[in-house]
């Protein structure tokens, strides 16, 4: 017999019932996708670093080794596990043509190296070791997912031909916010090119115990061993790997969330009208003794139904499009080689959406305790002494039509009502900006001074070459007697070594150079200005437990130089470790140089590229805008994606909301039209008054939801760019977007589910109903 009433119910409330159902599947299907996308990315990290043996740490360097010095230290320090210098060959970008494309506009490090024996191994797409045969070369993945090079395409390097003979997975550089990429070749090819390019070492180790990582690196810069470069360690590797994905899980997430949070409210909408069109019969079945038990259990079997469905529903719906989600991470990283694992923590996923609403509808069922058995026969409604009592003139009103003082009336009589209503809408629009202003941010041109990088039109990396301080001032005297650069600023890198508290040294990448021409956004205090004045990024900072006034101590060429911190400030290069001064130092060699420039003119800017990189083949000249697309454009992608989801399923809430709550409202109110259409207002009049209700709701709730985004929504997304070393950080808004398409698109939403829910309103039979 439940059985039977069940199907009644559903069959009867046919529209109400599907709505409920569908917005059930919208919030099971994102926390499904969240969850089954965290499992898949964190696994196929976990996965790519354990089958290539990432090492623990890793200290890149250019010029001679000590093996001796490395091979004693190694003997010296019970924790190291395996240790091996892997030759990494440098290359200009000029010399490489991969399918007919030459990667002259990269602002990758490209070079070759050969396999490891050891450990630190180069994958192929099924996460196993490979082994080129001479002729052949493996292309890192990126270029396989930028469509640059297809297996079997010539390859051009150094002026050899070589065969694409497959892609390599890299679980150090696979990211493009690493900035090398290494090519995997023969030993015999490697020799035949080793003349042609620059060789760096990687200098790698694994430990016995991780935990003791941070105590290692203090070891290895206190020893004086070679240091001629960043150093890298395993965290940063799993960062680097998960970062562009992670974000966009993080925003589906938090859509999910919020989604679960609305999807409660709105079962709240749809029990409500049940109730009310209910009440007779629940009076009935309270008069002839059917325990209140009795009858909670009818109505929650419904609600169990619709739950079963819309969540069952919903985790078919993720395992549909998680395909195309997972696509990037399989490609980058391969498989998390648990599907047993991703299918189960799916289906929590939509089990807990359908606990969740099971839970909330049997705490709203309690109010059948508060339900008059006389009350609900006799009036088929329950008493609303919320209404308010106040007389409204309707004569006097001449500005604005009736409709809509009847309209405002209702909403500031019946506030608790309509504030469930203003929740929903203030959670659906700070689900449609934030990931919105998310985007704009990351893609706007402000952005590049959030990580480390100067605001410019050109760039010009300087490494891996001879002479890279004369050859920067070439540049500088070429750019000074240019007159279509209106504006430039060299900075030269160099590693010092700088004093611990505790006493012992760590290796320190300072940037030298005028600051000021091209400044940072800085989390605290001001850019470097006097040579005593250094800034530090906000992961160094953190590290040595440093703030602005305190002092640190570098170790020079010409001695110990005490240097007061003047700011610290966020970046993402290098490894998150890097420091700003402008103190002259000629006794330390530079590792690396950067040179930005303005234009006079910005539609000059790709012959402007296209000189200096003829004029001066040793650095990569780029665009600002080019070197962030490159460098970010992974992460912008799935941002974008995120925000995509974001807006459509922000509509689909409005919509489906409002389309509840007016049919709700119908419900509430059928003596009240009844009366209005007995006095002449029309079905249309009765329309327009509920559209007005609507807007009045969505105006508030979209400004206040907007206001969140900006205040509350700025903060978590601060929290999620600051894993990348961002530690300042404000949206960039899209006025547009943000102020009108979004509340545009809102508002047309809810007043489109209006009409729709409305179209019938006006259709009551009067006698009846006021009988009623």
């Amino acid at each position: 017999m439940t059985r039977k009433m069940i199907w009644n119910d559903l069959v009867r409330n046919r529209a109400v019932s599907l709505i409920t159902i569908l917005f059930i599947s919208v919030a099971a299907m994102l926390l499904s996708l969240a969850a089954i996308l965290t499992v898949n990315l964190f696994g196929a990290v976990d996965r790519l670093m354990a089958d290539a043996k990432t090492p623990h740490f890793m200290q890149m360097h250019t010029g001679a080794v000590d093996m001796a010095g490395l091979e004693d230290f190694v003997g010296n320090n019970r924790n190291v596990a395996d240790f091996q210098v892997i030759p990494f060959l440098n290359v200009e970008n000029t010399d490489l043509i991969l399918g007919g494309n030459r990667l002259t506009d990269s602002v990758q490090d490209n070079g070759f190296c050969t396999q490891s024996s050891w450990f630190d191994f180069l994958l192929d797409m099924e996460n196993q070791p490979v082994k080129p045969q001479p002729g052949e070369v493996y292309v890192p993945v990126c270029y396989l997912r930028d469509g640059i090079v297809n297996v079997g395409d010539p390859a051009v390097l150094c002026g050899r031909t070589f065969r694409v003979a497959g892609f390599i997975r890299d679980s150090q550089m696979n990211s493009t916010l690493a900035s090398s990429k290494r090519f995997l070749i023969n030993e015999a090819d490697y020799a035949r090119l080793a003349p042609f390019g620059n060789v760096e070492y990687l200098i790698e180790f694994r430990l016995h115990d991780l935990s003791k990582l941070s105590a290692f690196e203090t070891a290895y810069s206190a020893a004086g061993l070679p240091a001629n470069g960043p150093a890298l360690t395993w965290p940063l590797f799993q960062m680097i790997s998960a970062i562009s994905d992670g974000i966009m899980i993080a925003i589906l997430v938090l859509i999910g969330l919020l989604v679960v949070s609305v999807s409660l409210l709105c079962v709240r909408f749809t029990l409500l009208a049940k109730i009310e069109d209910d009440f007779r019969e629940i009076g009935v079945m309270k008069a002839i003794g059917m325990r209140i038990w009795d009858i909670r259990g009818i109505y929650l079997a419904i609600y169990a139904v619709m739950a079963a469905i819309g969540s069952g529903f919903g985790f078919m719906l993720s395992l549909l499009f998680k395909d195309a989600l997972l696509e990037r991470i399989r490609l980058n990283l391969g498989g998390s080689g648990s599907p047993a694992r991703e299918l189960l923590l799916g289906g929590l996923g939509a089990g807990i959406v359908c606990l969740l609403i099971l839970l909330y509808v049997n705490g709203c069922l309690r109010r059948f305790r508060c339900i008059s058995a006389v009350q609900a026969i006799r009036f088929g409604a329950q008493d609303d002494s919320s209404h308010s009592s106040r007389i409204v003139r309707l004569s006097e009103s001449r500005v604005v039509s009736c409709n809509f003082i009847l309209g405002l009336k209702d909403v500031l009589a019946r506030k608790r009502l309509y504030g469930t209503m203003l929740a929903v809408i203030i959670l659906a629009s700070f689900i449609m900006v934030v990931p919105q202003n998310l985007y704009h941010t990351i893609s706007g041109d402000d952005f590049v001074t959030y990580i480390g990088v100067g605001n410019c039109d050109l760039r010009m990396d300087i490494q891996q070459t001879g002479q890279i301080g004369e050859k920067t001032q070439d540049i500088g005297r070429y750019m000074e007697n240019d007159p279509e650069i209106a504006d430039y600023a060299l900075f030269v890198s160099k590693i010092f070594p700088v004093k611990l508290d505790r006493g012992e040294t760590e290796n320190l990448k300072v940037e030298l150079g005028d600051h000021s021409v091209f400044p940072l956004q800085y989390a605290e205090g001001r850019l470097p200005v006097k040579e005593t004045e250094i800034a530090l990024s906000a992961i160094y900072a953190d590290e040595l437990e440093k703030r602005v006034g305190e002092r640190i101590t570098l170790l020079t060429s010409a001695g110990e130089k005490q240097m007061t911190v003047c700011g610290i400030y966020s970046d993402i290069t290098n490894g998150g470790k890097t420091a700003k001064a402008v103190f002259t130092d000629t006794g330390t060699e530079p590792v690396w140089s950067l040179v930005c420039a303005d234009l006079a003119g910005k539609d000059r800017l790709p012959d402007k590229i296209a000189e200096y990189a003829a004029h001066f083949s040793y650095a990569k000249v780029s665009s600002i805008d080019e070197y962030m697309a490159q460098t970010f454009g992974g992460t912008l992608r799935s941002v974008q994606a995120a925000s995509r989801i974001a807006g459509i399923v922000s509509a689909v809430i409005v919509l489906l909301v409002t389309l509840l709550f007016v049919k709700l409202l119908a419900a509430k109110d059928r003596y009240s039209i009844a009366v209005l259409r007995a006095v002449g207002f029309t079905g249309s009049d009765i329309q327009r008054q509920y559209a007005w209700r609507a807007f009045l709701i969505l105006a508030v709730g979209i400004f206040l939801g907007t206001i969140l985004a900006g205040t509350v929504g700025e903060k978590l997304s601060a929290a999620a760019v600051s894993s990348l070393g961002a530690a300042t950080f404000r949206f960039t808004i899209n006025p547009l977007s943000t102020y009108l398409f979004s509340p545009l698109i809102l508002v047309c939403s809810g007043l489109l589910a209006t009409v729709w829910g409305t179209a019938h309103a006006g259709d009551v039979k009067l006698c009846q109903s006021i009988k009623e």
